[in-house]
């Protein structure tokens, strides 16, 4: 009976399937297949996905074998690693010392360096690639602004000159400029000095004028189509709190003592020097006592205070502002009026400098100013002089000795003339590749900024949308201008100085000083181009910037090389080298100053009130956590305020990196091991990332770069900011509690889980394609619903799934239609 009933039941069943359109039974098939392809799927992601328990940690263990790669590529960035690694090291107690403990352990700082790092070996093969290009002979068909630089350097070299020549230049000098008190003693006439005149002798030398006040020429920061002229505290050679202790500090000691022996060299008594320079040591500690302190300058709205020239006359009377203004800019076609609007940066801090430059005796003034004038030309005097500034810096940085000659003339020319180094850098050593594959990088980047701004939960919606605007608007400016491969260009920026020639290397210097000074001061009056080449770094330099008041980055030619980049390398290591320094620039837009700027470049409050108040919370756990590290080598705390605009970046950079490199392995499958690394490409990343800030300081440098530094010393870069990643710790397996996975963790933005071991990726993503080429079109809509419905948490997964849709369904209605359901 049971038999029977069953055998009525399937003859039923057939029935009814004959009795369906031949549509429909193709349909029904197609259906029952797609759902076992799910179910095949959902199998998959059960075993490749994380458990639900988030405690579990997974284990560091050596990944499923893959393929490897065996370029001359590969092959040296696997030396460059190993060589740097301790492997003796657990890289869940101390990543830093696993990635660069044998560096630290086998590295000898240089007698003439501060540090060494993998920046300074960079920066060497930079220099050296400069070096011969600078060097080569001068010929009759290379363009003028070459000949130039070249001449430039020529002429520090010239040491005969120098000797014979400097000394003498610079006596002509202060004498134009109404003389040095402390060598000319009693002879010293004071009416022959006014601070505020000074400026425009100072000027007309090509030396720098920022001795009572600082002038700057910035966009307006609530119009920045725009420039304002600025004005600013002085900034003063050493650090605030140094001068604020006075000469009992050991710094301020050392500094006592090299201007009195350089008064001395240039012919003062050294009794009556040791009076003076301490006169002037003490009004310069005033001066610093009426600055404001950096952790007070962080407020860009504080430091915004627009007024006419003519409300500054009224409202600081003591300073003739129109005289002093147009001494600065020195401007031959027009003159600054009292109805120009300039800034006022610290207005208490005008006020004071006014009482005090009324109590204080013009030979202290002039002192100051004078001394400043000779410190600056230190670098381009005798070599009896530059010992002095080198015993200096002994107790500055630790330094044993200078560099070689060729490198201090390298590093001037190119300094002073950028633009022409640049264009030569750019035409010998810059691969187009290297700049179309950072480019996508920084979009890349970018994509999972946005998503991770998509997935904050502490911000209200119109912040929200607001920071995802802004995050689209950042533009890139990477590796060099376009004009700087145009001889024609070039060549007319340069042409004021084309046919300038001379073996006095101070005259030199001063002339393309006041040459740069000229070009900045032009533009006053001119609208701003955001997109102007002349702005940009030069590609010479080895450093990566935002800019808030453009809401852009720019990453020169010379960063994308080396360590933190390489086009015949993984991608793994690319993306934890210059991938961790794209996001942080890209970050920078977002941390506590960046966020005041709109995407425009306006300081504008457009944060909402509890959203603004919950980024403050998160902003500070960052201050309190590296505030609260004592670096044992010099017994010193880091400064959570200063650096915590860098450390947002360092954190949430890094995060917007890795998950960009997780997504290329999801669009491009995993890659092939480094020979002699055995370590998954989520594993390569984070060492990347830890190889990076391989660094050895001397201790005087690295106490005074915890002092002065807006950054956090290199270690701290490194573990601080993978100690706050679950990524890394799941990665290499940390439990929790260990080191480098505490419990207590600092964010400023969640991330998406990038979900998959990169290792199995390929499993997921064949059945997927499989599943959309066969598909029929009738039953996929319903097929992909349940397969999202399924993985509607894995952002990643979701992501890619609607990458292989877009390659799949550029023509197909159906597939365009799915594609917008995910």
């Amino acid at each position: 009976m049971e038999h029977n009933e069953d055998m009525d039941f399937r003859i039923e069943n057939q029935s009814c399937w004959k009795q369906r359109s031949k549509m429909e039974r193709r349909g029904i098939i197609c259906l029952v297949f797609s759902v076992c392809v799910v179910i095949a799927i959902i199998v998959v992601l059960a075993i490749v996905l994380p458990q639900k328990d988030e405690n579990e940690i997974q284990t560091f263990s050596a990944p499923l074998a893959r393929a490897q790669c065996n370029s001359t590529g590969c092959r040296q960035a696997a030396h460059n690693i190993t060589s740097y690694m301790d492997l003796s090291i657990d890289p869940c107690d101390d990543f830093y010392l696993f990635t660069c403990g044998k560096f630290l352990k086998e590295t000898v700082v240089p007698e003439d360096r501060k540090r060494i790092s993998t920046f300074t070996v960079m920066d060497d093969n930079l220099q050296n690639q400069l070096k011969t290009l600078i060097e080569e002979p001068i010929t009759a068909n290379e363009l003028k602004s070459f000949t130039l630089i070249k001449n430039l350097y020529k002429v520090c070299m010239n040491t005969t000159a120098v000797e014979k020549n400097s000394m003498s230049t610079v006596h002509d000098i202060l004498n134009d400029l109404g003389g040095w008190p402390v060598l000319d003693g009693k002879k010293w006439k004071e009416d022959k000095f006014d601070w505020k005149w000074s400026i425009f002798k100072f000027r007309k030398h090509g030396l720098d004028t920022d001795n009572f006040l600082s002038f700057n020429l910035y966009s307006d920061f609530k119009n920045s189509s725009r420039r304002l002229i600025n004005i600013d505290q002085v900034e003063l050679e050493l650090d605030r709190e140094n001068w604020l202790k006075g000469i009992d500090d050991d710094i301020i000691q050392a500094y006592y003592q090299n201007m009195v022996d350089l008064a001395v060299l240039f012919g003062a008594d050294r009794k009556f020097a040791e009076y003076e320079v301490q006169t002037m040591i003490t009004f310069r500690g005033q001066l610093a006592n009426i600055t404001l302190p950096p952790e007070e300058r962080r407020n860009e709205t504080a430091l915004y205070n627009p007024m006419t020239v003519n409300e500054a006359q009224d409202r600081f009377p003591t300073i003739n502002w129109l005289e002093l203004l147009n001494s600065v800019l020195a401007f031959k076609d027009r003159i600054i009026t009292g109805e120009d609007t300039i800034v006022i940066n610290v207005p208490k801090y005008v006020s004071h400098l006014e009482k005090l430059m009324l109590k204080t005796s013009k030979r202290v003034q002039a002192n100051h100013a004078m001394f400043q004038a000779v410190r600056s030309l230190q670098n381009y005097l005798p070599e009896k002089v530059r010992r002095l500034q080198q015993t200096f810096e002994s107790v500055l940085y630790g330094t044993v000795t200078r560099k070689p000659r060729w490198k201090e003339c390298m590093s001037i020319s190119t300094d002073m003339l950028g633009i022409a180094a640049g264009s030569m850098f750019t035409r010998k050593f810059f691969s187009g590749d290297s700049r179309k594959n950072a480019i996508e990088m920084v979009d890349n980047i970018r994509k999972e900024l946005v998503q991770i701004l998509k997935n904050v939960t502490w911000m209200d919606d119109e912040t929200r949308n607001t920071a995802i605007d802004k995050a689209l608007a950042i533009t890139a400016d990477i590796g060099y201008a376009d004009e700087l491969l145009d001889d024609k260009k070039i060549e007319q920026y340069h042409e004021p100085l084309l046919n300038y020639n001379t073996d006095n290397y101070i005259y030199f210097i001063g002339n393309i000083t006041m040459f740069k000074t000229d070009r900045t001061v032009e533009k006053v009056w001119e609208p701003v181009n955001k997109t102007e080449w002349l702005t940009r770094p030069t590609p010479i330099t080895a450093n990566a910037f935002y800019d808030p008041s453009e809401n852009s980055i720019q990453l020169p030619a010379a960063i994308l090389q080396g360590v933190f980049f390489d086009i015949d390398r993984p991608q793994a290591m690319n993306y934890g080298g210059i991938g961790q320094i794209i996001g942080h620039e890209l970050t920078h837009g977002f941390d506590d100053e960046g966020k005041q700027f709109d995407k425009n470049g306006n300081v504008r409050d457009w944060w909402e009130g509890e959203t603004d108040k919950a980024y403050a919370e998160k902003a500070k756990c960052f201050i309190d956590q590296y505030g609260t590290i004592k670096v044992p080598e010099v017994n010193a705390t880091l400064n959570g305020i200063n650096t915590q605009g860098e450390n947002i970046a360092d954190n949430g950079g890094l995060k917007e990196a890795y998950l960009a490199y997780q997504s290329w392995i999801a669009r491009n499958g995993d890659e092939p091991m480094l020979p002699g690394l055995n370590y998954t490409s989520s594993q390569l990343f984070w060492i990347s990332v830890g190889h990076v800030w391989c660094s050895l300081y001397r201790n005087e440098s690295l106490k005074r770069d915890i002092l002065t530094d807006s950054h956090s010393p290199p270690h701290y870069r490194v573990i601080i900011p993978l100690r706050n990643s679950e990524y890394f710790s799941k990665d290499f397996g940390c439990k929790e509690g260990s080191n480098m996975n505490p419990k207590h963790k600092c964010h400023i933005c969640c991330g998406r889980n990038p979900s998959i071991d990169s290792s199995k990726w390929d499993q997921v993503l064949g059945l997927v394609k499989f599943l959309i080429k066969n598909a029929i079109y009738g039953s996929t809509k319903s097929t992909f619903s349940i397969l999202l419905f399924g993985i509607n948490q894995t952002g990643e997964v979701r992501d890619s799934i609607r990458e292989i849709l877009v390659n799949f369904s550029k023509d197909d209605k159906n597939l365009v239609d799915i594609r917008e359901q995910i």
